[in-house]
């Protein structure tokens, strides 16, 4: 649990450092932009491209970071383009999930392993449970449909899993061998933990 919340600190240690904050603001924008760039099948299922810039936040400056970075890009993303009613517990699941992912990103050897147990451990906890909770808060319809939705929701992102996670280690795949990530890090302070 040190190591963790070592972790953390380190983490919110790169928040001090403007070319960091800078950055992590660059990776916002482009976060905005490629949350325009969603593909929509059906009524629960959508593969969104803003995600993967977000994940590049997390494994660069880590879940304290990262986690700062969700919940003011959560509120940003809906003051833009809202979807339905504000409720505070969708910022909550997007805050939780950077801090699981820098966990298991920030200072780590990225592997398809480590990428696909980040992705599922993120799927299970925010957007299975977490998601249909807050769904069955906020639905009127909610008191009969709990369990239906939770079924719906649990096969979506089992079958949505491999896809997210291939798109991820892709993408982070050939930022890494341009050497985007090497760049980055020569102009952002970095502390060893």
């Amino acid at each position: 649990m040190t190591k963790m919340a070592t972790l953390f600190r380190t983490s919110m240690d790169e928040l001090k450092d403007v070319r960091s904050l800078a950055m992590i603001a660059l990776f916002g924008g482009m976060s905005v932009v490629m949350g325009y760039f969603t593909i929509q099948i059906g009524d629960f299922l959508k593969i969104g491209f803003s995600t993967i810039v977000q994940q590049f936040v997390y494994y660069l400056f880590g879940p304290g970071a990262g986690m700062l970075f969700a919940g003011a890009m959560d509120l940003l993303k809906f003051a833009i383009k809202p979807t339905g009613a504000f409720f505070p517990g969708y910022t909550f699941n997007a805050m939780l999930a950077a801090v699981l992912y820098g966990y298991f990103y920030y200072r780590q050897k990225i592997t398809l392993r480590r990428v696909l147990a980040a992705q599922f451990v993120v799927a299970l906890i925010c957007n299975v449970c977490f998601g249909t909770l807050w769904w069955h808060m906020t639905t009127t319809k909610a008191q009969a449909a709990f369990w239906p939705v939770f079924l719906t929701r649990a096969g979506k992102n089992l079958a949505q899993w491999p896809l997210n996670s291939l798109l991820f280690y892709g993408a982070w795949e050939f930022m890494e061998r341009a050497g985007v990530f090497r760049e980055i890090r020569k102009h952002i302070r970095t502390r060893r933990v």
